[in-house]
């Protein structure tokens, strides 16, 4: 090469590190916001409590499930790489250290609530601490209580190391006997039985804190933790020996289902890969910093550990469960608790959901409107004599699901009830199991769709005969049928009658019931088919606007945004002059704000009382949004390449002009008006908590939404009374600024 040749330069556009974020460190930067609500003043002390638990399980699951598939990756030797170009093992190594600056950051934040819990007269203390008469009684709830659970265990060559299952949690002693014994002679002979180890596992049905106070009601709180109960009294469990040494310990496992797509019988399969779960490969050992080393390598060795993930915790083990110490009487440390509205038009119908929803589509918005409607409008199909079918998704519910009961009540009804139960919802796979045996046994027909597809759409669809002709009534949600999720997830979930809606709806469950491919869908779209072809289309669509002149825009909300293939569309949609807002509420891939590339492209993220779950977009349609003539749409799906291409979802316009509205004008808005609960993403990946100022006075798009009433589902009210609606004033070379706007454009 001439040493007069060029320096050749890196196209930054060409450099996967420079296009994309990584997905697990970006999941990582999530929890971290999620942490650091634990943080925020404005929240009730135990509220910021919980938020710092949720992080904590938030962890234990990312570990179970997303670094257990990458050590597999590496185990396996799979050349394959992620999104920014990063090796699996290359990936571990970079996780391991955001993960273990997390986790340092939890424990600060549990020191620093402890002493604020104390203050409020909410103790956690330990064990060594307690006067006299504490430590007898708590003596006393060791014995009822713990002690009849408990099975020490020694390890020797006759008791090897026991299995311990996911979570396991316990203590390991290093223990000496007392007494040598002598011969006949006087010597003493030592051996190897003198010196040995053993464990104490933490019982499962015995609470994580102990509370010495017997009157639960009382404001004044201690608690003892459970592994400290332990120590305390372990000498009692092996008498004759003096415990030298003591550690503790806690293991999350490979919680990952490899599925069989040539399994027979899908149910077994499944059963039988459930209790293969249990027994996963150990794939984090955290261990208490105190823990002597010979200690921490005898666990190592134990759980063959050793290329596993090992932390020292120099702090409280299993943060997750202090979720226990959160007591209801003390509403003064809790959020005021909220009352959800009912939709007013239906209560006008006398509780008629069917005659309510011939009138007039009805959006509901969870969790500021009751998840009672669903329940309610599931209920009346079961009993009413004019319904003759009832097809309904199950991908996610509660325990004692009044939705599953309604399916029940109907099938014994004599109804045809079509359950489509999705045995692939992760950590809930049991739980299904259970609900569709009953549903059987009930005389409903139970469907698993695909082996290879997940069915993540929320449908439910009543087909009613009415003066001789049959009616269908569809519900489409971007959230599961589980009503304790319901209180906390924002969620849209639309009622409607229109015939096209229900005649879509029935083929999306043929297609799951019978590999027919449905055809000439008339609104709806559906992953795999056609919802990626249909964002494409509408981004191109957009981009052509801008190339011609006219005003183009994109909002968009969802919990993640991952696909490769939508993520350089949206480049280029940048490039090309489109303005995009999006509320990605954890993982996202895209780097907004770089010159050249998205500099168009704004992204943040709402962290707040609620958990935003809702998936929206919004398309200018040659015009600034908000506008009349904007494609607006509702979806179950992430833009991930698992909900495009591997998953059933589904893609929902909106037609009615007051949920358009709705949507639009109030949900949209709201959230990127929002400088509360919002996080900024930044070109470098680092996301800045948003603050009021005094051009933007604080607004909390949760706190709008509990104040005020939705659109949809008003009836006469919304006549009566002109709707409070939020429209945006862009500046878009900054972040976009909002204004309040009375003005009705329905």
């Amino acid at each position: 090469m001439s040493v007069n040749a060029p320096k050749k330069t890196k196209d930054k556009t060409k450099d996967k590190t420079n296009l994309y974020f990584n997905r697990e460190l970006s999941w990582l930067s999530f929890n971290e916001r999620v942490m650091e609500e634990a943080q925020n003043l404005s929240y009730p002390l135990l509220e910021r409590l919980r938020f710092l638990a949720i992080s904590a399980n938030n962890l234990d699951e990312f570990y179970m499930v997303r670094v257990a598939g990458l050590r597999t990756q590496v185990i396996a030797g799979m050349p394959s790489t992620s999104l920014d170009g990063i090796s699996a093992n290359k990936q571990l190594i970079n996780i391991r250290k955001q993960a273990k600056q997390l986790i340092i950051d939890q424990q600060k934040q549990w020191k620093r609530l402890h002493k604020e819990l104390y203050a409020e007269g909410i103790r956690v203390k330990k064990a060594a601490s307690l006067n006299t008469k504490d430590r007898e009684h708590l003596h006393k709830i060791y014995q009822s209580e713990i002690l009849p659970l408990l099975t020490p265990l020694a390890i020797d060559p006759a008791h090897p190391f026991p299995f311990i299952a996911n979570f396991g949690f316990g203590l390991i002693l290093s223990l000496t006997r007392r007494y040598i014994p002598t011969d006949i002679e006087g010597v003493t002979h030592r051996t190897d039985e003198d010196n040995r180890k053993a464990l104490i596992i933490v019982p499962a049905h015995v609470p994580r804190f102990i509370r010495l106070e017997e009157d639960d009601e009382s404001k004044e709180q201690t608690f003892i933790p459970l592994e400290d109960v332990l120590k305390l009294f372990s000498p009692e469990l092996f008498p004759g020996f003096k415990i030298t040494d003591y550690g503790l310990f806690r293991i999350t496992r490979d919680s990952e289902l490899a599925i069989d797509e040539e399994a027979e019988d899908l149910v077994r399969h499944f059963e039988f890969l459930l209790k293969k779960r249990r027994r996963g490969r150990v794939i984090r050992l955290a261990m208490d910093a105190a823990t002597p080393e010979h200690l921490k390598s005898f666990l190592i060795e134990s759980f063959e550990a050793w290329d596993e993930e090992i932390m020292d915790i120099d702090g409280l083990l299993g943060l997750a469960d202090l979720t226990h110490i959160i007591a209801k009487h003390r509403s003064d440390l809790l959020f005021k608790p909220y009352k959800a509205r009912f939709p007013e038009r239906i209560r006008e119908h006398d509780g008629d959901c069917f005659a309510a929803i011939a009138q007039k589509d009805i959006l509901v918005h969870h969790p500021y409107e009751e998840f009672d409607v669903v329940v309610q409008f599931l209920q009346q199909a079961a009993i009413d004599p004019d319904v003759v079918a009832i097809k309904q998704t199950l991908y996610r519910t509660n325990e004692n699901s009044p939705i599953v009961r309604a399916l029940i009540d109907a099938a014994e009804r004599g109804k045809n009830v079509t359950a489509l139960v999705e045995l692939k919802a992760r950590f809930d796979e049991a739980s299904n199991i259970r609900w569709a045996r009953d549903l059987e046994r009930a005389g409903a027909h139970v469907v698993y769709g695909f082996v290879e597809y997940k069915t993540h759409a929320k449908i439910s669809l009543v087909i009613r005969r009415e003066g001789g002709k049959l009616r269908t009534y569809t519900h489409l949600g971007t959230g599961n049928y589980h009503v304790q999720n319901a209180k906390i997830y924002t969620d849209l979930a639309l009622f409607t009658a229109k015939d096209s809606i229900g005649r879509d709806a029935g083929k999306i469950f043929n297609f799951v019931t019978s590999y027919s491919s449905p055809s000439n869908l008339e609104r709806l779209r559906v992953a795999p088919l056609n919802l990626r072809e249909t964002l494409v289309g509408h981004i191109e669509d957009e981009i052509a606007h801008a190339k011609a002149g006219r005003p183009a825009m994109i909002w968009a909300k969802m919990n993640a945004l991952v696909d490769v293939g939508i993520i350089d569309i949206l480049y280029k949609a940048s490039q090309a002059g489109v303005q995009i807002d999006l509320v990605v509420r954890g993982i996202c891939c895209l780097r907004p704000g770089v010159k050249g590339l998205s500099e168009n492209i704004r992204v943040k993220s709402i962290v707040g009382r609620f958990l935003e779950h809702s998936r929206i977009v919004c398309f200018g349609n040659a015009k600034v949004l908000p506008n009349a003539d904007a494609l607006i749409y509702f979806s179950s799906a992430d833009w991930m390449p698992r909900n495009l291409d591997r998953r059933i979802e589904t893609l929902v316009p909106a037609d009615d002009p007051t949920v358009r509205r709705q949507i639009m004008n109030q949900i949209m808005t709201a959230n990127l008006r929002d400088n509360t609960n919002s996080w900024d993403l930044n070109p470098d990946g680092k996301y800045v908590r948003r603050q009021p100022s005094e051009d933007e006075p604080a607004f909390s798009a949760h706190a709008y939404f509990m104040e005020n009433p939705s659109l949809s589902g008003r009836g006469t009210a919304l006549e009566m009374n002109k709707p409070l609606d939020i429209k945006p004033v862009f500046r878009l070379k900054k972040q976009p600024k909002y204004a309040m706007d009375n003005t009705d454009e329905a």
